[in-house]
């Protein structure tokens, strides 16, 4: 021990000090009780839907204590219900700032990113929420859609299957994990979710048609075409229900069937792509099997633009028009175009 060390002794506070330490702190004091008379104010005019006058008492306690964290959360929260999302943001962003331990104000926070498509800034914000209340079925859920929306499937289904555990009995998650999985070409994992899914709501046709896709990728065709035939009798005006059924008949060589499974399907959504392509190479296989009926082709050309023109990045169809297009060394194409000079 250094016995010369030389001892730190505090002075007392003079009189002018003391003096001037209780009036910062009674102004402090003060001003805070003011601002928390204005969140009460607040409040009150927030449940008479006073959105407006509610909204100056929140800014008005923002400006008297700017550390209160609860006013920031109730401008965000009319904000919010004002559609001006960005000011929202702003103000849960303040909200968290001063009390980062708020899971409410986290979580409303990552939705107004997640709503914006901030998807970076989302997750972050979701992470935070989960951080503070992990068995949160919503914020692990809505994480793990974020992921998904981002292409990180991986990280979306351990989020799903965080949520399944929280709450084994809410369907949609089951659905979430299918379409993470079958993105990873997990396709037997993907079924089972699925299926899963339709153990606890299976009055879910758009489901059906997940399921069926799945199917698909594994070349279970005739399993496909029985979930889309369930599918279309729940909902005759589901069109991807219609087209997916049309493509499981094409493989079938059921070229009629698929024909009135493809133009049902139009005729629920006359912009589906995949339709037009699966038209146009039905009149292609008929025109090949009767060359002499030039109509077939150019039906099957007209849906073949129509579908590039709808989804512009399909390279098989490029090709197939390539092919097929009539040249000018097709008499016939030579002939029209004569006749149709001026």
């Amino acid at each position: 021990m250094n016995l010369n060390m030389p001892r730190i002794i505090q002075a007392p506070l003079t009189a002018t000090i003391a003096m001037a330490l209780l009036f910062t702190t009674g102004c402090t004091t003060l001003r805070t009780q003011r601002a928390e008379k204005e969140v009460q104010r607040g409040r009150r005019l927030l449940e008479a839907e006073e959105l407006e006058a509610a909204l100056s008492s929140f800014q008005e306690a923002a400006r008297l204590s700017p550390r209160m964290a609860v006013a920031y959360s109730h401008m965000g929260k009319i904000h919010r219900r004002m559609g001006e999302y960005e000011h929202a943001i702003d103000d849960y962003t303040e909200a968290v700032r001063y009390n980062p331990f708020s899971f409410e104000d986290s979580f409303n926070l990552a939705q107004l990113y997640h709503f914006m498509k901030r998807m970076r800034e989302a997750v972050q914000a979701y992470l935070h929420a989960v951080e503070l209340k992990p068995n949160d079925f919503d914020a692990q859920l809505n994480l793990g859609v974020c992921f998904q929306q981002s292409g990180d499937f991986d990280q979306s289904a351990e989020r799903f299957q965080h949520a399944i555990e929280i709450d084994p009995d809410r369907s949609h998650a089951y659905v979430n994990l299918g379409v993470s999985l079958d993105a990873q070409g997990k396709y037997y994992e993907a079924v089972r979710a699925y299926k899963e899914a339709l153990e606890r709501d299976g009055r879910q046709p758009q489901v059906l048609v997940n399921l069926a896709q799945t199917y698909m990728n594994q070349e279970r065709y005739k399993m496909a075409r029985q979930a889309l035939e369930e599918a279309v009798r729940m909902d005759p005006q589901l069109a991807a229900a219609h087209e997916s059924l049309g493509y499981c008949l094409f493989k079938a060589k059921q070229f009629d069937a698929a024909e009135q499974a493809y133009s049902q399907a139009l005729a629920c959504d006359v912009r589906l792509a995949g339709a037009h392509a699966g038209l146009g190479s039905l009149h292609m296989v008929r025109f090949l099997e009767n060359p002499e009926s030039t109509e077939l082709r150019e039906r099957a050309l007209e849906h073949w633009h129509r579908s590039l023109e709808l989804d512009p990045a399909q390279p098989r169809i490029r090709k197939l028009i390539a092919q097929y297009q009539p040249t000018r060394n097709d008499p016939e194409e030579v002939l029209l175009g004569v006749q149709g000079q001026p």
